[in-house]
Order: C-alpha cells, then structure tokens, then sequence
C-alpha cells in the first residue's frame, strides 16, 4: 500500500529538546507511547530531529554522536520497532543542517541506503545552508529518488517553508511538506500559522500533506510564553479539523494528565484520520476588509455521510456565543433539513438545529461537534 494514505502521526524531538536528544529521552519516549495509549491512538512515528550527528562523517557515512547515541542508531530503531512503533530521522538537503551538523547534499543515495540499513521510517529533510546557485526543486527531487530506490519504505518530510512549495513538492515524492515558520509556544504563533494556510490547505491530499508544523502541549525548547489547557485544545482541534499531520511537540514523560487526555481523544482523531482526507470549508475566517477575522469557523465533510463543524474563538476577552449561518454550509432555511450535533469533548447534543446555531464560547476556546443532516422537524 502506498505510505501516508492518512496524515502521519507521531512525535518529534526538536520542539522541547533541540540539541539535547539523547538515545534515552528516545528510548523513555517510545516506552511512555505504549503506557499512555498514544500508539493505540494512532501516533506510530518516533523522530528524532537535528543534532543527533557526529560533527564528521566516517569513511564518508554519516555516524550518529557516540556520546548522545551510544549504542548507534540501528539499536536505536530497533527498539522503538519492538514497541510497535515506527523511526524517524532527520537530516537536510544543504552541506550542513540548521545547527550545523553534517547534511546531506551530494550525499543523498548513500544517505539513503544508510538510513534503510538502520531501518528508518521517517526522514525529515530540510534546507537550511543550501548552495545558493542550485535550485530547492532539484535537491528535494535527488533525496525522492535515492529514499524510492534504498530498499525501504520512508515517509519523505520536506521542510522548507518556502513560499511556491505547494506547487512543485508532490512530484518529488514527498509525503508532507512544510509550510510555515516554526512554530513557539503561544497562542498568537498558533493563530498565525493556521491563518497563513487557509487558502492553501485544499491543496494538501491522500500522499502528500500540508505540514503547518508540531504541536507545542508544553513548554520547551522553543517555548515562548506558554498556552493555557483551553488554548492547547484549540490548538489541537484546529490541526485536526484541517487534516494536517499531528507530530506531538511536548516531553511526554513529564506533561500533564489533562494533555494526554486531549492527545488521546478519540473523535478529535477519528476527524484528523477521516479517510476521504477533504479539507475543510472555510465557513468565516475573514472580516469584510479582507483581514482576519478573530472568529474562525470550519466545516468538514466526512465518510459515513457525517460532518465536523469547528468554531474557534481567537479574541482577547470576548467569551459569547458565535453565530454559525447553516445557509452558508450549504442548508438554506427551505430545504427541509436539520443538523444534529455532539460536542466531542464534552458530549453534548443538540437536534433539530436550522438556520443558525450560536454555541456559547469562552474567549481563546473552541467547540467541535460532529454532525449528521437529518429531516427538519
């Protein structure tokens, strides 16, 4: 079957360790995955972001730092495949990765066969250092052929946040693609970015997704003022309403119950891992000037005949109800149809609602219900 059929889920190391990953924080991970439920929930991809390198390649191999990763990297792998779980990478299409480490220009099919012998699943390419007078499409295409011809199967990351990307990234053989500066640790950096893909993200598909960045969940290494548990739930939501991949950001040996409960809830993932993988309308996301507007609401069509409909509240200190327009999902008030809604985190019904549903709302808060079109009564 070919790989991504559904936006990869899993965990990255870059967002709470940076250059401290270690074979342990690695290995403790993999472990914790099994006993909080995050593999049974889907997240399968352990990956281990930059740093990880010795600062020299031996006998023109990369090698990983003897210090941080004792055993080698095939043991490494190993162990998180015993788990159940899958392995990932990381390396850059540049001569050297964003913290200088050795990269992989010039060396992508050796790379390549050197990552399918430690039996990598997951490569994370990125592009920082590149050599100014060769082109990005070039680079992403030569590492697409050497992962296509290595002899394993590896889920092609591509990181370059660059503004055209969407247009020429699916026919290297890329599974997602970065779109977007990297993500910190408060709500405004959320907002921002999932504001920058929304007429973008219909172009993200089955094999080849829109890669809007982790999820933060905690304070880390790129931690920048923090969230509160309402705004890490919009955060969360909002990936899963778009169908973006979900790459846990946090050191979930150590974050809080009430976040482990939310990476683990099982309709917000049902949503993210609908089959039919449509974006989602944006129902209101703008004002009538053109800018953003602090009110974003979606609607999601998906298998089965049902919907999701999420409403995001991104004021500062304006907790009311938000008017969702059923005309403007496409139910006009003679059409003889209804929405019946369940709220998937508390559980709340609503039936029999037509012309206007107004759910109340905290500020810096969402609702995600889904939904089913049924007679109106």
């Amino acid at each position: 079957m070919p790989l991504a059929q559904l936006p990869p889920m899993g965990w990255n190391s870059w967002n709470t360790f940076g250059p401290l990953v270690n074979e342990q924080i690695v290995l403790e991970t993999a472990d914790k995955f099994v006993e909080l439920g995050l593999r049974d929930a889907g997240y399968e991809y352990i990956v281990i972001d930059d740093c990880w390198p010795a600062m020299e390649r031996v006998d023109g191999k990369l090698v990983p730092d003897p210090e941080k990763f004792p055993h080698g990297m095939k043991y490494v792998a190993d162990y998180v495949h015993s788990k159940g779980l899958k392995f990932g990478i990381y390396s850059s299409a540049s001569t050297r990765t964003c913290k200088g480490y050795p990269a992989s220009f010039d060396h992508e099919f050796e790379d390549a066969k050197t990552f399918a012998e430690w039996g990598v699943d997951y490569l994370k390419y990125d592009y920082c250092y590149k050599p100014q007078s060769i082109d990005y499409q070039i680079l992403y295409r030569r590492m697409g052929l050497a992962l296509r011809s290595c002899g394993r199967d590896i889920v092609y990351a591509a990181c370059n946040s660059l503004p055209d990307v969407h247009d020429w990234i699916r026919p290297t053989g890329a599974h997602l693609y970065r779109t977007t500066t990297d993500i910190l640790d408060n709500i405004v950096s959320i907002r921002d970015i999932a504001y920058s893909q929304l007429d973008k993200i219909g172009l993200s598909a089955t094999g080849c997704y829109n890669d809007i960045d982790m999820g933060m969940y905690n304070k880390g290494n790129v931690a920048c003022g923090g969230c509160t548990d309402d705004e890490y739930t919009m955060h969360f939501a909002l990936w899963c309403l778009l169908g973006v991949p979900l790459m846990i950001g946090c050191d979930i040996r150590n974050t809080t119950p009430q976040m482990i409960d939310l990476l683990n809830n099982k309709e917000l993932i049902r949503i993210n891992q609908d089959a039919e993988c449509r974006p989602p309308m944006i129902i209101s996301g703008k004002n009538p000037d053109g800018t953003n507007s602090a009110k974003l609401i979606l609607f999601r069509l998906l298998e089965d005949g049902e919907y999701a409909l999420g409403v995001f509240n991104f004021t500062d200190g304006d907790a009311r109800p938000i008017r969702v327009e059923l005309f403007d999902i496409g139910l006009s008030l003679g059409c003889g149809k209804a929405l019946e809604l369940v709220d998937v985190m508390s559980g709340e019904r609503f039936e029999n609602v037509t012309e206007t549903f107004s759910p109340p709302m905290n500020y810096h808060a969402c609702r995600v219900f889904r939904c089913r079109i049924v007679d109106a009564k």
